[in-house]
């Protein structure tokens, strides 16, 4: 889970386990999940350190899209077991413990994504629609609030996949999978009504939103300043939600088809496993295509000139300076300011 669900050999209870996804399959996801996965890590970092070393950038947007990068960023990590588990799905090495806490990592973090982009959008609206209430509702403090609330809700909700998944014997061989007690107790059939509908109810309040956003935008007589930011920022969100959709889609689908015993197609789950995780790392490119303020943002970042500062009285501490990137002394100075409140 949430592969483990998508793919029928999990569930084999052949004495003698043999692999069907052919080799040239497995290598060619491989060709494509290494540089996703750098690719994704790259973008995702640069996004939390322009959220937390620009000030500029902790408005309320971009503190939900750094939190939402963060998720993004366990699950790009959890994708070298995954290629693991590709290349040899058994015998299972890593232990019970590290089984079930990769699902319900992976899990927790599924689900924050969704509620991040729900709650941003709803944030939006507020804003556009009721732009009065949310001078007073919609606060830096209060939207960190709600965040760390959003990761507890979707860490709940997963909760049940530590119980769900673990080590068993399938044959002769040890495999990481989703257990009989979860089949037999339906369990998993919970927890896969659950999934789909943190999928299809956020893409219903997202249609909704956008809808009445749309409506707004589009009757208002006036052409300020702030609605031109509004609508770009609309346009940003939007693309970003397409994107969502469009790439777990397949991935719900897939894992429907083999919860309701249908079977599904050993290339639609490999597809659908490659957009799950594209979905992980396409966010910062689309973040750098249609905002400005981001890429110049992450283009002060990445070439920021500390020599600007002052000069220090000590050379030690100059020559420390000089051989230190100037990102991460931004990052450490931070951080400092941050734990002496």
């Amino acid at each position: 889970w949430p592969t483990c669900v998508c793919d029928s050999d999990l569930h084999s209870t052949d004495a003698v386990w043999k692999p069907k996804k052919p080799f040239s399959s497995v290598v060619c996801v491989t060709v494509i999940y290494i540089p996703l996965m750098l690719f994704g890590l790259l973008g995702n970092i640069l996004t939390i350190l322009v959220v937390w070393l620009r000030p500029h950038m902790r408005s309320s947007t971009y503190l939900y899209l750094s939190s939402m990068a963060v998720s993004d960023l366990l699950i790009l990590l959890l994708l070298p077991l995954d290629l693991y588990k590709l290349w040899r799905p058994r015998p299972w090495l890593l232990g019970d413990l590290t089984c079930k806490l990769t699902m319900f990592l992976s899990e927790c973090c599924t689900f924050c994504t969704i509620l991040h982009i729900t709650f941003l959008s709803l944030e939006r609206y507020v804003a556009v629609c009721w732009p009065i209430t949310a001078k007073t509702t919609v606060t830096r403090r209060r939207t960190r609030a709600l965040i760390g609330c959003l990761w507890l809700g979707a860490a709940i909700s997963a909760a049940p996949v530590l119980v769900m998944v673990g080590v068993e014997e399938n044959g002769i061989k040890e495999l990481c999978r989703c257990t009989d007690y979860a089949v037999s107790s339906g369990l998993l059939a919970a927890m896969m009504i659950l999934s789909n509908l943190y999928f299809l109810v956020p893409v219903f309040i997202l249609g909704l939103v956008y809808s009445l956003i749309g409506r707004t935008l589009w009757i208002r007589q006036r052409r300020s300043r702030k609605d031109q930011t509004h609508r770009h920022t609309i346009k940003m969100l939007g693309v970003i939600v397409l994107a969502f959709v469009l790439c777990w889609l397949p991935f719900h689908v897939g894992r429907t088809i083999f919860s309701l015993s249908l079977g599904s197609g050993l290339y639609f789950n490999l597809v659908s496993s490659v957009l799950y995780y594209l979905s992980a790392a396409v966010n910062p490119l689309l973040y750098n295509m249609m905002s400005t303020r981001y890429r110049h943002a992450v283009h002060s970042l990445v070439h920021a000139n500390c020599n600007t500062q002052p000069r220090r009285a000590h050379t030690t501490v100059t020559a420390q300076n000089s051989t230190t990137p100037c990102w991460w002394r931004q990052l450490h100075t931070y951080w400092n300011a941050t734990s002496s409140r």
